[in-house]
């Protein structure tokens, strides 16, 4: 039994080499192919100035009056007609081109969808050679139940990262949305204060006010799911960098007890510089969440191929 997987287990590799490589191909000629039909675009347009060219000197037109005059016609007649016949042979072996290639490219794809399950299969296999051996009380069984557990842990630290990298990216984008509509703010509090914006310039200073404490609500939402995805995960994630406390306090307390435009003006100024040390907390854990999701693939990549090499030696 055990010989009859190994075997299978030899055949499924060669599918899985087989699938990868075909799979390179498909994207190289892909490539060829768009590359030929940009070619032959250009050719066809050269081919198409020729003949306009020969049409010219062949039909009632000024470039005709003109040679005739000079007693030219019939030579550059016929160095356009070459011409024309040169650029359209080069357009009909672009085309003959672009054709080969796109067989080419249809025949990889089938092939390659032919070795679609390749890759699963070959996992599956692996799978049922790693039960036999654990249950045979292989030498191995033991590495091999290591590695497993090795496995789970590591997918699991993975997914509790890229949870975690999901709620950065969506703070940082609402964070960035607080710090556009502060700007909008400032620029009315600016005008409002110092170039008499009278009732109109209130009005939109206030209503830009009203978007940002809205805008920094979400953001505080999205700070919140970031906490708690940071939790999930062991090493002192919760960065008190973050400073999301006074963030927000203002999310409440904007718009209370405002007396004077100064008032008003240094108010979004406090908020700006809250939003910008938030969004800088949380870009620097994205890095470090990015750094941490590049270990931890080397790592199940090292797993991976140690338990290959158990899997698939005799």
């Amino acid at each position: 039994m055990n010989g009859d997987v190994t075997r299978r287990l030899a055949e499924a590799v060669e599918r899985l080499r087989e699938h990868e490589t075909i799979g390179g191909q498909v994207e190289l000629l892909r490539r060829r192919v768009d590359e030929a039909e940009r070619q032959l675009d250009r050719l066809r347009d050269a081919h198409e100035r020729e003949q306009q060219d020969v049409e010219r000197l062949e039909g009632r037109s000024i470039t005709r009056v003109v040679a005739l005059l000079r007693g030219t016609r019939d030579d550059d007649l016929a160095r356009e007609r070459a011409e024309a016949g040169l650029a359209a042979r080069r357009e009909a072996d672009a085309r003959a081109h672009l054709a080969g290639l796109r067989r080419e490219h249809r025949a990889a794809q089938a092939r390659h969808a032919e070795l679609a399950d390749a890759p699963a299969a070959y996992a599956a296999l692996l799978d049922e050679r790693e039960r036999l051996l654990i249950a045979g009380r292989d030498p191995r069984a033991a590495r091999l139940a290591a590695l497993a557990a090795e496995r789970d842990r590591l997918a699991t630290r993975a997914r509790q990262v890229d949870e975690a990298a999901r709620a950065a990216t969506a703070a940082r984008t609402a964070l960035v949305a607080v710090r556009d509509h502060l700007a909008k703010a400032n620029g009315w509090s600016t005008y409002d204060t110092f170039f008499g914006g009278g009732i109109v310039g209130s009005m939109m200073k206030h209503s830009r006010m009203d978007d940002a404490a809205a805008a920094a609500r979400v953001a505080d939402r999205r700070l919140a799911v970031l906490r708690t995805e940071l939790s999930d995960l062991p090493g002192g994630w919760l960065a008190p960098e973050l400073e999301v406390g006074e963030l927000t306090r203002f999310a409440d307390i904007f718009l209370d007890n405002i007396f004077t435009d100064l008032a008003v003006r240094g108010r979004i100024r406090r908020a700006q510089d809250a939003v910008d040390r938030a969004g800088t907390a949380v870009a620097r854990l994205r890095d470090r969440l990015a750094t941490e999701a590049g270990e931890l693939h080397r790592c199940r990549t090292a797993v991976a191929v140690e338990r290959v090499g158990l899997l698939t030696a005799p």
